[in-house]
Order: structure tokens, then sequence, then C-alpha cells
């Protein structure tokens, strides 16, 4: 399932995982033609997959379809089990571009009836009527169920700044009472924008929410049940091609993050991507520091078969090469060795170690000449700094440390674990080359135990 889609004209959109009884499933939004079903107001339906071992997956049949005809799209929202019963809180669009919240329940989490006090919340006093959506329920210490919202005050403190989570409580999931808003997340990069999706848990002793905002996961961290929250230096899980993460509990301590990557191309959405992609899912890792990372789910590493002959080639005098194994030597220049052939679909392993002090190195993927072309993936040490070919994350390199790479390359999909703590994921389809340059930069290095395996394409899973 990793790297898959619908299939035909559709494609995942958010993903809203739930685990229960043993079962991990994977709702998420049907999405049409990229956010142009319904007049543009999306037209999203809930489909529904699932599977008890992350390899072997069911399909459902929908199970939020729009069947109503003041339903414009049936957006994001959760999956609580409550009461013996299946209760999925979702917020419904309608043709007036307001967005209020509904309710459904199920007796086995497949089939769910819509309940006739629908919509059952809408934006209260003082709230802007177009931004009430995403609904994440959960169960509280106290007994009762809690209801974080995306939400926008009309009339904020600070102009533009509105955008905040609220959290409502009931004890009956009848009757809610509105505590008030719980965090205001302020702008990113100068984009002010509610803080969507929201996804609360308890993790490692420690409480996490996440939100979205410009399709990123951010996230803060509680320390006093959530109560207060705090940031991280690092606020991020992925990066910006990974949109809108939300997780769910997968066996003994663990947890699965699920996300979609779009694509560049075509009318541009926030971020410049069409709305909806593929799925891409994530191993979340609790960091000594109490920060978040993420790793390649272990069971969901593409299958990878025969071993590829690639041949390391020394292209500078600086780079010499001892059968699997490279040493660069390049005190004030870039010394350069090349990998090659690469088949298009492959899984590409090895480690760098260099030298405390070594200004950058990295990886160019589908390259072609004499280091001619290619998607640089480059380690930079005074800002520990990852970047492939524009997308970035921060405080995944420190200067000195040796760097565990595992790297997927499936068709435009470029997908990267560092240190199985950190991933970053790229589309870049227009690059064809076969090769990958090793390169160091004002250093020292050496990269070893390279490894090049084939690996089978996802195929599109049907809706």
């Amino acid at each position: 399932m990793q790297y898959a889609r619908p299939g035909g004209n559709y494609y995942a959109g958010d993903c809203m995982p739930f685990s229960h009884d043993g079962i991990f499933h994977l709702y998420y939004l049907l999405d049409d033609s990229h956010h142009k079903g319904r007049g543009g107001l999306g037209g999203h339906q809930w489909a529904h997959l699932s599977t008890t071992d992350l390899v072997h997956w069911m399909r459902h049949p929908l199970a939020l379809p729009i069947d109503q005809d003041w339903e414009a799209s049936l957006c994001t929202g959760s999956i609580l089990h409550y009461g013996g019963q299946f209760h999925a809180f979702y917020p419904t669009r309608t043709w007036e571009r307001t967005e209020k919240l509904s309710h459904a329940i199920s007796a086995d989490g497949i089939t769910f009836t819509k309940t006739l006090s629908n919509p059952f919340l809408t934006a209260p006093t003082g709230y802007a009527p177009g931004d009430f959506r995403d609904p994440f329920a959960y169960v509280d210490t106290d007994g009762r169920v809690k209801l974080l919202v995306t939400a926008r005050l009309e009339k904020a403190p600070l102009q533009g700044l509105g955008g905040c989570v609220i959290r409502y409580s009931s004890t009956d999931i009848a009757t809610w009472e509105l505590e008030g808003p719980i965090l205001f997340p302020g702008s990113i990069k100068g984009y002010a924008s509610v803080p969507e999706c929201p996804d609360c848990f308890n993790f490692a002793g420690r409480r996490y929410l996440l939100y979205g905002q410009a399709l990123r996961t951010y996230y803060r961290v509680s320390d006093d049940g959530g109560e207060s929250w705090t940031r991280p230096l690092i606020d991020t899980v992925g990066n910006d091609m990974l949109a809108v993460m939300k997780t769910a509990p997968f066996g003994e301590n663990r947890r699965i993050g699920v996300a979609w990557i779009g694509s560049r191309d075509g009318d541009k959405d926030s971020g410049g991507r069409l709305w909806g992609g593929h799925l891409v899912f994530r191993e979340i890792i609790a960091l000594p520091d109490g920060s978040l990372g993420t790793a390649f789910v272990p069971e969901m590493i593409p299958d990878t078969g025969k071993t590829v002959g690639a041949k390391l080639t020394a292209l500078t005098l600086g780079a010499r090469v001892d059968r699997e194994s490279v040493k660069f030597n390049a005190p004030a220049t870039i010394e350069v060795a090349a990998l090659s052939p690469l088949p298009r679909l492959c899984r590409l392993q090895g480690t760098i170690t260099p030298k405390r002090g070594t200004y950058r190195f990295g990886i160019g993927l589908r390259g072609s000449g004499s280091f001619d072309t290619m998607y640089p993936l480059t380690f930079t040490a005074n800002t520990g700094v990852v970047r492939l070919a524009g997308e970035e994350i921060e405080g995944a390199y420190i200067d000195g440390e040796r760097v565990d790479l595992d790297i997927v390359l499936h068709d435009d999909i470029i997908d990267i674990e560092i240190n199985g703590k950190q991933c970053l994921v790229n589309r870049l389809g227009e690059l064809q080359g076969d090769a990958a340059f090793l390169f160091c930069e004002c250093g020292e290095m050496t990269v070893s135990d390279v490894i090049v395996t084939d690996v089978t394409p996802a195929a599109d899973f049907g809706c």
C-alpha cells in the first residue's frame, strides 16, 4: 500500500487512521480529479481500507458516501469507539461554503448510519462558519469525550491570526460544551492559515498535538495532559510535500502515521501541489528529547528483488573506489564518484561517514552525464539541514555524525530515511538518469556498504 492510490481519476486525500481490536483501519477522503468534485467544493466521501499486519489489506465499501442534497463534501474527521459503537465525526461542507459537524454510528466500523441530529454542531458565535471542520474525538483521563475542531476567530487580537484549535467536551456525545481555544499557532512562512486536521495522542509518556498548515504537519507537546502546549525546537513532522499526517496505534508501543503526497503538475494548490495523491506511511519515533521523528514502516517497504550490479566509478582524483566503498579527500574542492546503472524502481542503501567539519556532502539522484544533471540530496554541516531538490528538513544531521541512508526510488517518488529517525520525500519526475553521484565538498568522508536492489511497484488498489 506504500505509494499506492485508488486509480483512474481518483486520488487519496486526507487520511484518518484508526486502530481497534488488532485491526488497523484507514479511512481516507476519496478525491475525484484533485478537489474538482461538486463544483470545486471537493465532493469527498470516506473510503475505507483495513489490515491486521500492514501487508495484506482489505478494501471495504464507502464508509460515508454523499447521499444528501445539502452535502457538497464530507471532509476530514475521526473515528471513536465508545459505548460499544464506532462513532464517525466529520464536517459537511455545504453549497454555501459553510462547514458544519456531522455524526454517524456503526456496529462494525464498516457500515455507518448518519444520525438524524446532523449537523450536530455549527460554528459558535464569534467564529467563522466557513472554517469549522476536522473534528478529532478522544476520551480524556477525566472520562469525558473531547472534540478538537479547526476554527477561526472572526475578530482576532492580531489581524489575520485568528486560526485556532478549539475544544468541546461531552459526557454522552449528544450534548457538547465549548471549553474554548487551546492553540493559536500563528503564521508559518508569512502565510496565515487555520491549523487543520488536529490529531491528539499520548505516546512515550507525553501528549502530542499534530495539525496541518499549508498542508505540512506541525506539532506541539504537553506534559500536563493537554492543558498547556509547548513548541519543540523543530516542530514539523516530515517535509512540505508530505501532506496532512494523522496517526493511530498499531501493536505494542508503536504508532503509524499516514499522509498523502501530491503532484506538482497542473493547477497549483497551496505549496504548488495538486490536492490529493498517493499514500505514504511512516513509523512515528519518539526521540529522547521528546521530539518526534519518522522512519520507514518495516512491513511496508516495497518488496525488493535481486541485487542490482551497479558499479562505483571515481569521476575525480580525490575519490578513491575500493570495491563497495569510496573514500573522498576534498580539502578545498568537490570530489565525485558515480554509482550506475540504477533501475528506475530501486532501493539504495549505504552508510556515509564524514569527518567532522566537512562542509557539505550528499548524493545526486536520477543523475546523467558527468555530474551534469541530478536531484541533489544534500547534507550541510553548519545548519543541520538536509535538502532534496528544494524540499528540506531541519535537525536531521549533526556535524560529523555517521549517516545511514535508505532510499527508495519509486517512479517519480523519491523517499529517504536518515538514520532510522527522519524521512524526506519528494516528487521529481522530469529527470530520467540512471546514475547516483556521491559527492563531498570541502572535507573528507567514506561511503560504504552500498547495496542496490530492485523494487516492485505499488499497484492501484481501486476505490
